[in-house]
Parts: C-alpha cells; sequence; structure tokens
C-alpha cells in the first residue's frame, strides 16, 4: 500500500479521523461555492461554443470525480476559464465529437502522467511561462465577450484572434445601446457588491438583477433563452464513435488540454496547501483530473481542472476535506434538475461581463508589471514570447517555444556565472555556483511569507554576485534585511542562535 501512496486520493486519508463537526463545515462550504461556479459554469460553457447545460455537468461529474480521487483536500473542479479559447477552437475545427474525443484522449495523458509521476516535473515549469500563456488565455477570453457585451449583429465570431478583431470592427455600426447598458450595470455590480458581501458572489446578484430588469422592462437584449435551448434533467451517458484519423487528428489539441489541466490544477493544490497548511499528493491529483475528464467526455461535458477561485472559496468557507467538493457538485445536480429552465431568461451581456471580470482577475497584471520592472530581460523575454504566442497562434505553441527559449537562456546565465575550479579547492567546496531566475526568486518570496506566517525568521547563506543582485533588484534584499544575508553557513548557523537567545 506505501508503494501506491503517491496515488492515494486524499478522501481516503482524510475520512478516517472524519467528524460530524467537519462534515457540517464542508457542507456549508459547498452550497456556497455550488452557487459560486452555478453563473460560471454556464458562462464558460456558452463562451466556449456549447450548451449551457454542458457547463453545469462538467461541474458536476468532473467535480465530483476530482474531489473524490484526486490528491488534494480542498481542490474544486469544474470548468474553467484558461479552457474557453482551446475548446472553442476545437469545436471550431473539429466539432462536438472532436472535442469529446480529445477530452477523453486528455484523461488518459493525465492519469498516465499521474502513474509515471510526471506531477514531480510539472512544478518545474518556469513562472514566466506559466504568467505569460495565463495573461494570453485572459485576453482571449475578454476578446470574446465583445460581441455579447455590445450585442453585435453578427452570425458567427471567427476563433482567431485577428480575425475576430476584424469582424468586431466590421459589425460595430450593429450595437445595441440598450444591451450595452444592461451589461455595464452587471459590471458595476459585479465590482462594488464584495463591498458590501463577500458570502453571496457579486455575478450571482448581476445575474438576477439584469435578468429581472430585462424581463419586467421588456427590454430588446438577447438571452440565453434566445439563442440556446436549454435542457433539464441529468445527463446521459455517451460513447463517443471512435475512428483512427480521429484519434490521431485530436492528438495535438488532447495535449493542450491535458498539460494545461495539469499546470492548473497543481498550480491550485499549491494555493490551496499555502491556505490550510497542507501537503497535496500531485501525481494523485493528475490521476483525479484524468478520471473527471474522461467522465465529463462520457457524459456529455466539457474538458475541467482545478478551479482557483473557487477552491479559495472553499477553504475561506470552512471546507477542509473532498467531502466539500463532492457536496458542490451534489447541490449543482440538484440545480440542474429543477432550476435549469430559468437560466433561460438571463441576458447574454450579463454572462459576457461575469467572464470579462474572471478574464481581468485571471490575467494576474499585477504581478507581471512587478515581473517585468523587476525580473531578469531574459525573464521578461520569455513571457512576452509565450503571451504573444498564445494570443496570435496556439497554447501548444507558446509552451513549447517557451520552455525552448526558457531551456537556452538559463544555460547561457549558467555560462556567464560558472567559474571552472578544480574538486580539491576546499576553501570554495562550500560555496556553490547558483543561477536563478524569477522562477526561484518566487519560491523564495513564498517561503519567506510562510516564514513570517509562522513567526519564523529566514536567513540566507552563500548568495552568489548573480542571484544577489535579482534579489537586490528585486527589492526582496530590503524586505528580509541585509543582516540576514550570511557569508557561510556556519555564520547563519551563529546568526540563528543569536536570535534565539534575544527571543
Amino acid at each position: 500500500m506505501d508503494a501506491l501512496k503517491y496515488i492515494t486520493p486524499k478522501f481516503f486519508t482524510t475520512i478516517k479521523d472524519y467528524s460530524k463537526g467537519q462534515f457540517i463545515k464542508d457542507l456549508i462550504a459547498g452550497v456556497i461555492v455550488a452557487i459560486i461556479a452555478l453563473p460560471l459554469s454556464i458562462a464558460l460553457a456558452i463562451a466556449s461554443g456549447v450548451n449551457p447545460e454542458q457547463g453545469l455537468y462538467t461541474a458536476v461529474v468532473a467535480g465530483f470525480f476530482i474531489s473524490f480521487l484526486g490528491g488534494s483536500r480542498v481542490q474544486i473542479g469544474g470548468p474553467t476559464a484558461a479552457f474557453v479559447v482551446i475548446i472553442y477552437g476545437i469545436i471550431a475545427q473539429y466539432g462536438m465529437a472532436g472535442l469529446t474525443v480529445a477530452t477523453l484522449m486528455a484523461g488518459l495523458m493525465l492519469i498516465i502522467m499521474g502513474l509515471l509521476r510526471f506531477g514531480d516535473l510539472i512544478k518545474f515549469i518556469p513562472k514566466t511561462i506559466t504568467l505569460g500563456f495565463t495573461l494570453g488565455i485572459a485576453v482571449g477570453i475578454v476578446a470574446g465577450q465583445i460581441k455579447d457585451f455590445l450585442g453585435l449583429e453578427m452570425k458567427s465570431v471567427p476563433a482567431e484572434f485577428l480575425e475576430k478583431m476584424i469582424a468586431y470592427g466590421e459589425h460595430l455600426s450593429s450595437i445595441s445601446w440598450a444591451t450595452l447598458a444592461i451589461g455595464i450595470l452587471a459590471l458595476l455590480i459585479q465590482i462594488f457588491w464584495p463591498r458590501l458581501s463577500q458570502k453571496i458572489p457579486g455575478s450571482l446578484v448581476a445575474i438576477f438583477v439584469t435578468t429581472a430588469i430585462v424581463a419586467f422592462g421588456h427590454l430588446p437584449v438577447k438571452t440565453i433563452g434566445d439563442l440556446y435551448t436549454i435542457k433539464a434533467g441529468l445527463p446521459s451517458f455517451t460513447v463517443p464513435d471512435l475512428s483512427f484519423s480521429l484519434i490521431r487528428q485530436m492528438i495535438s489539441p488532447a495535449f493542450t488540454i491535458a498539460i494545461l489541466a495539469a499546470i492548473e490544477s497543481l498550480l491550485s493544490c499549491v494555493v490551496s496547501d499555502g491556505m490550510i497548511g497542507g501537503n497535496h499528493r500531485s501525481n494523485a491529483e493528475l490521476v483525479g483530473q484524468g478520471v473527471g475528464n474522461i467522465m465529463s467526455a462520457l457524459f456529455g461535458g466539457i474538458p475541467a481542472t482545478g478551479a482557483i477561485a473557487r477552491t479559495a472559496a472553499n477553504v475561506k468557507n470552512g471546507g477542509r476535506t473532498p467531502v466539500a467538493g463532492m457536496v458542490h457538485a451534489f447541490t449543482l445536480l440538484l440545480i440542474l434538475l429543477f432550476l435549469m429552465p430559468y437560466a433561460s431568461l438571463i441576458p447574454m451581456t450579463c454572462l459576457a461581463s461575469i467572464l470579462m471580470i474572471v478574464g481581468y482577475n485571471m490575467s494576474g497584471w499585477r504581478t507581471v508589471g512587478r515581473m517585468i520592472k523587476r525580473a531578469p530581460k531574459s525573464d521578461v523575454a520569455v513571457l512576452l514570447v509565450t503571451f504573444i504566442l498564445t494570443v496570435f497562434f496556439d497554447l501548444v505553441v507558446a509552451i513549447e517555444f517557451g520552455m525552448v527559449l526558457a531551456a537556452f537562456l538559463f544555460l547561457k546565465r549558467m555560462s556567464d556565472v560558472a567559474q571552472i575550479r578544480q574538486w580539491v579547492d576546499k576553501e570554495n567546496l562550500d560555496d556553490p555556483v547558483l543561477s536563478e531566475d524569477i522562477s526561484g526568486l518566487d519560491a523564495l518570496e513564498e517561503t519567506l511569507a510562510i516564514c513570517q506566517k509562522r513567526g519564523m525568521t529566514l536567513l540566507l547563506s552563500h548568495v552568489n554576485p548573480q542571484p544577489y543582485r535579482v534579489l537586490e533588484k528585486s527589492g526582496f534584499i530590503q524586505t528580509i534585511g541585509p543582516d540576514h544575508i550570511c557569508e557561510s553557513t556556519d555564520q547563519a548557523l551563529e546568526k540563528a542562535a543569536a536570535l534565539a537567545q534575544e527571543a
């Protein structure tokens, strides 16, 4: 059993000492997260080019299995904004059948990655690449909402960014001012509502308010029901028709889905670990993500992964075991069965505004701005190249090119700082050569935050000139204090002993 611990779901670990008190907390957290996930699941499905209920299918089916079989105590799975541009492109080129096959294949890839312990390697993808493609995806999401936000009269929206912008410009004269007004109102509600309440999501309030105004005011604003036929009830189990040619065509899209699902889910795990002081099982999480995506595809859903915002909401509301995620899925199932027809009244511009806020929040523009100011030029280059390739080309191309560029720049940094020494040079044996990039700096800042949270003092030793310049430029040296940088391990131990005596 110990040999399989790396893929053992957290559910079976946490259930051993489960209590009634924790169940109540998980129950409350699960219901609240379901309320948050409801409008997002519908909006993300429509933005991806599928029917509204398919977003809920994904949140219910994939969400349940990701919590049940995953490697995190608090992960909430479901459709996320990161997949919108990818799914839309796959459907435009291969149809829903292609997306289903790609999702199945991605699920299998994720399971294989988990069994082969690739979860331990995903963490080495540079921060610059993840920030670059996240910002690129955010731009793509916001760009994809312009038609519905403005109420433009367009039959279809091109999948490619440039063609999409050109098409918007050609149809700008068809703007609906009533639609724009409702969209702006929905944006304002989401921006200012959190000042009044943190429990009820602003997106849900925006939906209720704008739906009531459009319905009772008989405004000429298109709703979900005007464009889609919403199906209530349980999703049906369907095995897609498979062919060798279709499988071959879907290898690249499936790889894109699998890589993005792995990165986003494990990033969400790391964030939630910091919030609860836990340790996730990365390979078990990949297996859970794989099963979740396979089941989502078989029940008519779309690709899923760990949702950082919903996971954080779960933690903040008391969720501490996978039971909360399973409650979230069950709650959405009840909504799907009994309340789904009312979703046809929701204005499309309101959903567009919700996704614009999602794109804004996921863009990480503040982090990108700080990085551009303090990071080495080589890291900034990787970030910008990844961003541009994500927006104008393809996510797989962006990741692949970004990784190659990051590797070459790392080798250059190593050649710049490396020194040839004889192994008998005992004076310098404890002075290793380090090269540091923005990912290393980010890890140090996370370590410092943990130390500060736990009342610990962080000391560094053997900081060579190159990483010292990076730390100094970023302001880390000033934050930690120059006197906390030690020349040797012995000096650091003496400093630690002195600080302990003072305490």
